[in-house]
């Protein structure tokens, strides 16, 4: 089934009378009508400031924000709405749980484990905290086919300090699909926080905060087909209760005195400040159209795209692609490289016939040096994509390669 339709931009945008070609939703999904038209009925209906108004539009407004978390929560399969809160985005919710954590929890010369293939966004707060309390951070580097052993190369990197590991469900660069669960059941054996980076996933694989074992799940509405501005941070309630606030100021307290503040409840306690309601509204709005395909559908669509590209683009001179090779093996991203083509000059030349794609970094400098080039290409798929965008993207670089004259 052909889910174009859903989407008002591919109606819309178009250049030089060529339809558009959105390949880049691991940087931001598109949104479907539905998540727009929730947003606006919001705006238009419901537009009020929550929790503390003492009249019917603020209530209303109460509401759908609330009714929105418990969508979260029953999408994730978190315990109770209180594990849900709500952020700007992914690096906001990361960015919480080493501030609390390293004012609660670690101290120098615990040992923090990641992943070489991580974003930025899931390395620098703890690199904060290793520069700032004398954390230590060790790097676990995927195989030559982007995967992580888990029994092998996250065993062999624990330490007897080691009191947290923070990896990415599904690589933002090389697409690896991280055996998130297996991952848990080991760090749950021996008592270390997990913090899982869906941003790449949520929108794309069933999530099940539960069966994974994680003790905090974060993601982005935008890359699920909701508004920008609107994240999830998922925790559990036992460990958030005992954590500091990140943000301090109006809607997070039950009493403020000169000498003395006592902090709201969860999840108030982590949400300062006039919340992002329409953006929830817009998630939730995100999630129940997620639901309506069903993530089997979902997933079919990743693994057919995947396939077919890797098909066509094995038959040109040059290319390497980065990553594991069985579609099987990763969410719906593929990163290449042109011999011979800067993969910014791609992007440009694909941009001409309405084709977009992500070059550069990608937020993970680290890996591209690991692997030996300056950045890469990326294409990155999401319901609306078809095996006809997989063919004008194919059929673009063999135009790139031969205007460029690659040999």
């Amino acid at each position: 089934m052909n889910y174009k339709s859903d989407f008002p931009i591919f109606n819309r945008y178009k250049k030089q009378d060529k339809s558009l070609v959105y390949l880049d939703s691991a940087a931001m999904a598109q949104m479907p009508q539905q998540a727009i038209d929730a947003v606006r009925q919001h705006d238009e209906e419901a537009h009020a400031n929550v929790h503390r108004g003492i009249y019917a539009l603020s209530e209303l407004a109460t509401e759908k924000y609330e009714a929105a978390r418990e969508t979260v929560r029953a999408f994730i399969n978190a315990r109770s709405v209180n594990e849900i809160i709500f952020t700007r985005n992914t690096t906001e919710g990361i960015n919480l749980v080493a501030y609390a954590l390293g004012k609660s929890i670690l101290v120098e010369g615990d040992h923090v484990l990641i992943s070489r293939a991580e974003h930025h966004s899931n390395m620098l707060p703890w690199q904060m905290l290793a520069e700032e309390k004398g954390i230590v951070l060790d790097v676990v580097d995927a195989d030559k086919d982007g995967l992580i052993d888990v029994k092998h190369s996250v065993f062999n990197m624990l330490h007897p300090r080691t009191k947290l590991a923070a990896f990415s469900h599904v690589s933002h660069v090389l697409g690896t699909i991280n055996p998130v669960a297996e991952m848990g059941k080991l760090f749950r054996e021996r008592n270390i926080l997990f913090l899982v980076d869906a941003a790449q996933s949520i929108g794309h694989l069933a999530t099940d905060v539960q069966d994974i074992g994680c003790d905090f799940l974060v993601f982005s509405g935008h890359k699920m087909g909701g508004p920008t501005g609107i994240g999830v941070l998922y925790g559990r309630e036992e460990l958030l209760a005992d954590m500091p606030p990140f943000l301090r100021g109006g809607g997070m307290i039950n009493e403020v005195s000169f000498e003395h503040t006592e902090f709201a409840l969860l999840p108030a306690k982590f949400e300062a400040g006039t919340p992002n309601v329409s953006g929830a509204v817009g998630l939730a709005a995100a999630i129940t159209y997620i639901q309506k395909i069903g993530f089997d559908e979902i997933r079919k669509i990743d693994e057919e795209l995947t396939t077919e590209l890797f098909s066509r683009l094995g038959g040109i001179k040059g290319m390497k692609i980065f990553g594991p090779s069985d579609a099987k093996d990763r969410g719906g991203v593929a990163s290449f490289m042109l011999k011979g083509i800067h993969p910014h000059d791609l992007a440009t030349i694909l941009d001409r016939d309405n084709i977009c794609i992500r070059a550069g970094h990608h937020c993970a400098q680290p890996l591209m040096r690991h692997l030996g080039v300056p950045a890469t290409s990326r294409a990155s798929f999401w319901v609306y994509n078809t095996k006809e965008d997989v063919e004008r993207l194919t059929e673009g670089i063999e135009k790139a390669s031969a205007l460029l004259a690659i040999r």
